[in-house]
């Protein structure tokens, strides 16, 4: 059982290149204040991965929380994505290396067009590190941007 610590940034600017890339499909079984319950399918190189992953509640900061994550078999998780809340979130994630820290950034499709999300993990919430051209405003804790949300309130309607 682990604790998840990461920050969260608005893209600014262009990746740079070859950044790996996965694409990735994912829903919820459940989503309340105390927990969310999700499965992932994630594709790299014609190769699925499926995945359970269950999150606790939040710190204050929004920078930390309990995650359990277990890879299940591929099929399952695509069937289980029927079973999800719709829309699924659908997005590709790039994984850059920058000062010895990885960055993963995710660029939102469907009726998340146009979202792009860089998030970096953490050992501890104080830990310090060098922030690429790429990153912009934080937004650690911004309930609004959590992928559970974005399937309740996706992007594309924001501000109408």
């Amino acid at each position: 059982m682990g604790k998840e610590i990461e920050r969260k940034f608005l893209l600014q600017g262009t990746l740079p290149p070859n950044s790996r890339k996965t694409n990735i499909r994912q829903g919820y079984l459940q989503t309340d204040k105390e927990r969310t319950v999700r499965i992932r399918t994630i594709t790299m190189k014609n190769t699925t991965r499926g995945y359970l992953t269950i999150k606790g509640l939040g710190s204050i900061s929004g920078m930390s929380r309990y995650e359990f994550e277990t890879e299940i078999p591929p099929e399952d998780a695509t069937h289980l994505l029927t079973l999800c809340d719709q829309p699924l979130i659908e997005k590709v994630r790039y994984q850059i290396t920058h000062a010895n820290n990885t960055w993963e950034i995710d660029i939102f499709l469907g009726v998340n067009q146009g979202l792009a999300v860089a998030e970096i993990e953490l050992e501890a919430e104080d830990q310090v590190f060098d922030k690429p051209d790429f990153i912009g405003a934080e937004i650690t804790g911004e309930i609004k941007y959590y992928n559970s949300m974005l399937q309740k309130e996706p992007f594309t309607t924001w501000g109408k």
